[in-house]
């Protein structure tokens, strides 16, 4: 993994990004009655080489943004700039030119490959729509070395995708993923469907492609243990927002905002006596509607620190100020005014 810093140049910059679906009622006459706020004002830089996990519960918004940064949808307020090219207003061939660079491995190896398209046509169907990547006598070479890249036997390459097994298909994703040599991959919940054992198996090949192609990872997943192995930094969402964001190391053993470490105490300990010795944090109340999230800081009302200023002040992504000056893991951004190092055992 590449070591992150904050003094290179980011492949990406996501600014203020904002992504509103609006509700509305009536039959003849729609009006919008308010808005479900799927991503409310993210900010994050994507550094070349390396990977940034990005975690959080169901309907945080993580895939939402995956969705942005490929323009499969677009977003309400915001920018994403792609080697300082803001990519939100481009269309036509300049956002296919960007396209290219920038390629997604999707959540389900089988319902994101047609079942009636060849493994040969499926991959290659990139360069259908950039033809200039290879001429078109060489693609089926191209593509028997694509399948042989990602650990499948080129022969397959007449197959269908129902001929293969779940870690298989996935991998035929990823060759797809790689066939227009692209920078970034952004990775939906790349293993999840997966069992165990495969999971394993399609991270390490992620990581050895990841050196050969010179690739730079966004990487969406709920497993904090996968997060952690395949991260180079690791930011934390819930309800819209990213509430903390830092080094792997950083954000694992010496999280500073009450979600992450409530998240973290989660986590599933294979040794017994450290396991009863391991202080749960246990989150009452369910999450709130995107359609109407509390004031302020939206974690409070499940917060056990929460405080009258938590309701009035959106608390901002920074290093916590009873962190600032100081040279500890501790001092990396979080959003919470009451922001403490909770050092996992």
């Amino acid at each position: 993994m590449a070591e992150p810093s904050r003094e290179r140049e980011a492949i990406l910059e996501v600014r203020g990004l904002v992504k509103y679906y609006p509700l509305t009622q009536g039959i003849v006459f729609r009006k919008q009655v308010g808005a479900v706020q799927a991503v409310d004002g993210i900010d994050f830089d994507l550094y070349a080489g390396e990977t940034l996990g990005i975690v959080g519960e169901s309907g945080c918004g993580k895939s939402t943004v995956a969705r942005l940064l490929m323009s499969l949808e677009r977003p309400t307020r915001g920018r994403i700039l792609y080697k300082g090219e803001d990519i939100t207003k481009l269309s036509g061939r300049a956002l296919k030119a960007v396209r290219r660079n920038i390629q997604m491995v999707f959540q389900d190896p089988y319902t994101s490959l047609n079942p009636r398209m060849t493994v040969g046509d499926i991959i290659g169907e990139p360069y259908d729509i950039h033809p200039e990547v290879v001429p078109k006598g060489d693609r089926r070479r191209h593509v028997q070395d694509l399948l042989d890249v990602v650990g499948l036997n080129p022969e397959y390459i007449n197959r269908y995708p129902h001929q293969f097994s779940g870690g298989q298909r996935q991998r035929i994703g990823i060759a797809r993923g790689l066939a227009l040599r692209p920078e970034i991959i952004v990775a939906d919940e790349p293993v999840s469907a997966l069992d165990v054992s495969v999971q394993a198996q399609v991270i390490n090949l992620m990581e050895k492609l990841q050196d050969e192609f010179r690739l730079s990872y966004m990487f969406i997943a709920h497993d904090l243990s996968i997060v952690r192995h395949i991260s180079d930094r690791v930011g934390v969402m819930y309800l819209g927002k990213i509430v903390e964001i830092g080094g792997d190391a950083e954000i694992y053993d010496h999280p500073t905002h009450p979600y992450t470490q409530a998240l973290l105490s989660a986590v599933p300990v294979p040794n017994p006596e450290a396991r009863e010795h391991r202080g749960r944090i246990l989150l009452h109340g369910d999450v709130p509607s995107p359609a109407n999230p509390p004031s302020g800081c939206r974690f409070r009302t499940r917060c056990w620190k929460a405080r009258e200023r938590c309701a009035l002040e959106v608390p901002p992504l920074a290093v916590p100020a009873v962190f600032q000056g100081t040279d500890t893991p501790a001092a990396h951004d979080s959003a919470c005014f009451f922001a403490e190092d909770r050092a996992n055992p």
